[in-house]
C-alpha cells in the first residue's frame, strides 16, 4: 500500500487500531497484509486525536517535538494566540496544536482571581471571543469605587475601567460620590423657648472623605438628616424668638461646629451650614408687623421733633444775629422783599415819589415802629 504525506500534513499510522508513529511529509509503502491505517492531520489545524486519548500520543517523542501542548485546570482558562493573534478561548482539558507552520502562546488565566493582571495587553479585552469570559466595571473621575469579592472588601479603586474574569468568585464594584454634597432641610417645626412654633429652611453642604466608613453606614443620609435635625432642635429649642431672629448667622455657626464633631464617626467633611429662612405663624406674622410699624412710626416722630428743635435754634440764632446787626437785620428785608417782587406780577403805587422811594419809606416806618 502506496502512502503520500504532503507537506502540510502529517500522517498518524496505526496498527491493528493502536497508535504507532507519525509519518512526516513523503511517500511510504505499507504491506498490504498488514491490518495498516493511516489518517491524515492538517498541520494549519489543531491536533486530531481521532477519539483516542490525546495521552497516547505524548509517548512518541518525534510528535511530541511538533507539537504544542496546553492543560488547562478546572479553575482556568487558556487564552490562545496564533502568530501573536488571539484565536480562541480554551475551557479546562488537555490540548495539542500542530507548532510547525504556526506559533502558539497562551495566557493561562487563573479564574479563582478575578482581577485581570496589568501585564495583560488590554486591548484584548473588546475582542468578542472574550465577550463571554470577561466584564468591567467603571470609577467616574468624581468618585471612588469599592471592591467587593464575594460580599467582602478588597480595596478602593481609583477613577478608571476595571477588567474581571468571570468566574465563581462574585464581584461587585459600588461606586461613591466624592463630590461636594447638599441636605436641604426644608419647612421644618421646632419650638423656641418662647413657646412659639416655627418652621425652618436650612441647608448643610459636605464632602465623602472616606468612603469605607460612609459604606458601614445604614441610610447614610438619613441618618445625617437626623443629626442635623437635632442639633438645630437642641440649639432653636434654647433660643427666644427675638434672640433668633437676631442670631441667624450664628445658628448656622453653631450648627456646623457640632456636626464637625462627628465627622470621623461619619467619614465625611462638613464643609457649610447655614439657616435659609425663618417662617413664621400667620399671628405672629401680624403681630410683629405691628410692631414694626409702631417701631417706624416712633422712629420718625424722634426725627420730626429733632428736627423741629434743629429749626427753631436756627431761627433764635439768626434774631440774635440781626437784633445785634442793624445791617445783617436790613440785609435780612431786602432778601425778603426780594422773594416778594419775583412773585407779584404787577406793582401799583400811590401817592408822588418813586418806587424805591416808596419802598423805601415802606420799610423805614416799619423800622420806626418796631
Amino acid at each position: 500500500m502506496k502512502v503520500f504525506v504532503m507537506n502540510d500534513q502529517r500522517g498518524l499510522l496505526f496498527k491493528d487500531g493502536n497508535y504507532v508513529k507519525t509519518l512526516k511529509p513523503g511517500k511510504y509503502y505499507l504491506n498490504p497484509f498488514v491490518d495498516y491505517k493511516v489518517t491524515m492531520q492538517d498541520i494549519n489545524k489543531p491536533f486530531d486525536i481521532m477519539g483516542k486519548n490525546i495521552n497516547i500520543y505524548m509517548e512518541d517523542q518525534e510528535l511530541v517535538k511538533e507539537l504544542t501542548v496546553v492543560d488547562v485546570q478546572d479553575f482556568e482558562i487558556a487564552i490562545h494566540f496564533e502568530d501573536g493573534k488571539l484565536t480562541e478561548v480554551l475551557k479546562a482539558g488537555k490540548y495539542a496544536f500542530w507548532k510547525v507552520l504556526k506559533k502558539h502562546d497562551f495566557i493561562m488565566i487563573d479564574t479563582r482571581e478575578p482581577g485581570v493582571k496589568p501585564e495583560i495587553d488590554p486591548s484584548i479585552y473588546n475582542n468578542s471571543k472574550l465577550a463571554g469570559y470577561v466584564g468591567y466595571y467603571e470609577v467616574a473621575s468624581h468618585e471612588k469605587g469599592i471592591l467587593y469579592y464575594n460580599n467582602v472588601i478588597q480595596k478602593i479603586l481609583e477613577p478608571g475601567r476595571y477588567f474581571f474574569w468571570k468566574s465563581p468568585t462574585h464581584v461587585t464594584v459600588k461606586n461613591v460620590d466624592m463630590r461636594k454634597q447638599q441636605i436641604d432641610m426644608t419647612g421644618q417645626e421646632i419650638t423656641t423657648e418662647d413657646k412659639i412654633t416655627l418652621r425652618l429652611n436650612f441647608v448643610c453642604h459636605y464632602k465623602i472623605v472616606d468612603p469605607l466608613k460612609v459604606i458601614e453606614i445604614k441610610s447614610f443620609e438619613e441618618q445625617m438628616y437626623i443629626l442635623l435635625q437635632l442639633i438645630l432642635r437642641e440649639y432653636v429649642g434654647s433660643l427666644k424668638l427675638d434672640d433668633l431672629l437676631s442670631k441667624k448667622q450664628e445658628v448656622g455657626e453653631y450648627v456646623l461646629e457640632r456636626l464637625k464633631e462627628k465627622s470621623e464617626d461619619f467619614g465625611i467633611a462638613f464643609l457649610y451650614a447655614g439657616l435659609k429662612d425663618i417662617i413664621l405663624p400667620g399671628d405672629i406674622r401680624e403681630i410683629l408687623n405691628t410692631v414694626l410699624i409702631a417701631e417706624k412710626k416712633a422712629q420718625a416722630n424722634v426725627i420730626t421733633r429733632r428736627e423741629e428743635i434743629a429749626s427753631t435754634r436756627s431761627l433764635l440764632n439768626t434774631a440774635k444775629l440781626m437784633e445785634e446787626n442793624q445791617t445783617l437785620y436790613r440785609l435780612k428785608e431786602l432778601e425778603f422783599l426780594e422773594k416778594i417782587c419775583d412773585k407779584i406780577g404787577n406793582v401799583s403805587l400811590l401817592g408822588g415819589g418813586s418806587l424805591i422811594e416808596q419802598l423805601n419809606a415802606l420799610l423805614s416806618n416799619k423800622t420806626k415802629g418796631a
